[in-house]
């Protein structure tokens, strides 16, 4: 069969559009982590830091890449006096688990430990200025062989290797004093 000009045109005018819709899709789709406490670069409520309850914030995340077997949790602040301040670490969090209720990990997942070496969630609480808060969520290939209470770099060095993708949402906190 003989394809005319115009059917040629026409086709590649088809597979042009459903490439476009594909990318679109997929930028629609991307990887995301979301708090109902707060949005991007917002303030954290008081409600989750020192200066309040001091309980870690409802989260929530979509779109995770094709593969994802679990997920790591790690937050921290960049902006602390004398390095980086761990506040929260929570890994093995099963591929089936989408959010985090407030004051609570997610579901089924193991705790690690903050920098105070406490297995839970420490809320914001900056000496001065306004500090950000990165809450970074991994989706891996599989969960991590570690014990309950690992550290960070733990976490960091076991799943270099496993990282499917990477959700962030970045809170910020100064004190009322």
């Amino acid at each position: 069969m003989r394809l005319t000009r115009f059917m040629k045109i026409t086709m590649l005018s088809v597979f042009a559009l459903i490439f476009s819709i594909n990318l679109q899709s997929e930028e629609l789709m991307k990887f995301q982590l979301q708090s109902q406490a707060f949005k991007e670069c917002e303030k954290i409520p008081s409600k989750y830091t020192c200066d309040g309850e001091n309980i870690s914030p409802p989260l929530s995340w979509d779109f995770a890449p094709l593969g994802t077997k679990s997920f790591a949790l790690i937050v921290d602040d960049p902006d602390a006096p004398g390095g980086i301040k761990i506040h929260w670490v929570v890994y093995n969090i099963p591929s089936t688990v989408f959010s985090c209720k407030e004051n609570e990990p997610p579901t089924g997942s193991s705790p690690g430990a903050n920098d105070q070496g406490q297995p839970k969630y420490r809320g914001p609480c900056p000496p001065d200025g306004t500090h950000r808060y990165f809450f970074k969520l991994y989706a891996l290939k599989q969960d991590l062989k570690l014990p309950k209470g690992a550290t960070k770099q733990e976490v960091e060095d076991a799943m270099q290797s496993l990282v499917l993708g990477e959700a962030q949402l970045i809170g910020t906190y100064s004190r009322n004093q």
